[in-house]
């Protein structure tokens, strides 16, 4: 699935929402490696999981087919609700008795996938993870509601390729420049 995206963004091109798609999609994928390493879950539900996935992605597939916009406004409504469920996860992580397992997550080490993608550090813990995911729901929420305005032919907000353009350009010439003081 990653190569197949991964060719779809080379042959349209990064300008368009498709690589957008293809980051939010592994990051997406990162929150769930990192919960399936906390508690390893039986092979019946990791069928239920891939089974859901493919038929929610499917119908999902053909729904932005039809109207992208509706797609990206509706994400945008469910990552805003991911972001009030890890809000209050947070807040009963934060507030658990001493001795309950809710409790532990305040110092228990998140799994090292976690650690590593989220650059939390050897000893970033089940609540900073958490709070990194917060923040991928939220950036996530945005981005959805942003997606769900563009029109066609109208340039990606998120994605200028002339701003990036110019950034590399600018830099380019401050070396140029640089060199030739030396």
């Amino acid at each position: 699935v990653a190569r197949l995206l991964s060719s779809v963004c080379r042959i349209c091109g990064r300008r368009s929402l498709s690589y957008l798609h293809y980051l939010e999609a592994n990051n997406e994928r990162m929150h769930l490696l990192s919960f399936v390493r906390m508690r390893d879950p039986g092979n019946v539900m990791r069928f239920v999981v891939l089974g859901s996935q493919v038929a929610v992605g499917t119908g999902f597939l053909i729904l932005y087919a039809m109207s992208p916009a509706f797609c990206h406004r509706f994400v945008g409504y469910v990552e805003e609700e991911a972001c009030h469920t890890y809000t209050t996860i947070i807040d009963t992580i934060e507030n658990a008795p001493d001795e309950s397992e809710m409790a532990e997550w305040r110092t228990e080490i998140a799994p090292a996938i976690a650690r590593g993608y989220w650059k939390l550090g050897e000893t970033g813990t089940v609540l900073d993870m958490m709070y990194a995911i917060r923040a991928d729901e939220a950036e996530h929420r945005d981005v959805n509601h942003v997606c769900s305005g563009i029109r066609e032919g109208q340039i990606n907000p998120l994605y200028n390729p002339e701003d990036q353009f110019d950034k590399v350009l600018e830099k380019y010439a401050k070396q140029i420049l640089k060199r030739g003081k030396d």
